[in-house]
């Protein structure tokens, strides 16, 4: 079986390294599926699920806020703006940086800090959708 190598990595580090069958990521056009021996691509990711299904059938998940999708024909690179593994997602600390962008989206004066909270919102929305669907095991 041809696999593709995936590495997540975030600003706090690596989050996940090792081969997979399939790759699945936001690209800010809609999904993208990668498969070994894909095409070369560099995209722009929006915030939400990376899912990578691993050479023994296991899809693992993963959140990601946004980021950078390459892909070349054996390796698959996430350099995400935030990521966190599904097991380690916090519905707490989710609901607290929800009320942290509504309330930077209520106190923005400038435009920059607007752009700034407009962007904490969609990351916070995308996250609680994620949760959601851990909750009802999709």
């Amino acid at each position: 079986m041809a696999t593709i190598n995936v590495d997540i990595v975030s600003v706090e580090g690596q989050i996940h390294h090792g081969e997979a069958a399939a790759v699945f990521a936001p690209a800010e056009m809609g999904e993208v599926g990668i498969m070994p021996r894909h095409a070369p691509l560099l995209t722009r990711l929006k915030p939400g699920p990376v899912r990578v299904k691993g050479t023994d059938g296991i899809e693992h998940s993963f959140f990601v806020g946004g980021g950078i999708l390459e892909v070349l024909p054996h390796l698959v690179t996430v350099l995400a703006d935030m990521a966190i593994r599904a097991k380690d997602v916090d519905e707490g600390k989710a609901a607290a940086a929800r009320q942290r962008a509504e309330a930077m989206m209520a106190n923005a004066k400038t435009d920059t800090d607007i752009a700034r909270a407009q962007q904490e919102l969609i990351q916070a929305a995308a996250l609680g959708e994620y949760l959601d669907k851990l909750r009802k095991g999709h």
